[in-house]
């Protein structure tokens, strides 16, 4: 069993900021990559940044210059800074982890409940 616990989401003005945080619990023998999607309100869930054990990183276009995602691997935890929020980032953002599990030594994939992030205008 993984438990993934995500906070930060709520409420912001358009150029405010908002800070995501996911921490992953349970069996897992180690975490490979660590990553945030979104969805909004009748889209298809989408990438928006995604870390990898070490430090290589992935953005979406759309956020590039305006979040920053980084982990603690001691705490087995993602996180993202989001900046200069814009409307068009409302969706409920979904933590997601890639690891492997102990004893069987294969990778698997499990996601967060997700949290809500509302960027008014």
């Amino acid at each position: 069993q993984v438990q993934l616990v995500e906070s930060g989401g709520g409420l912001v003005q358009a150029g405010g900021s908002l800070r995501l945080s996911c921490a992953a619990s349970g069996q897992i023998f180690r975490i490979n990559t660590m990553g945030w999607y979104r969805q909004a309100p009748g889209k298809q869930r989408e990438l928006v940044a995604i870390i990898a054990s070490g430090t290589n990183t992935n953005y979406a276009d759309s956020v590039k210059g305006r979040f920053t995602i980084s982990r603690d691997n001691a705490k087995n935890t993602v996180y993202l800074q989001m900046n200069n929020l814009k409307p068009e980032d409302t969706a409920v953002y979904f933590c997601n982890v890639k690891y492997i599990r102990p004893f069987i030594y294969t990778e698997s994939n499990y996601w967060g409940q997700g949290t809500q992030v509302t960027v008014s205008s």
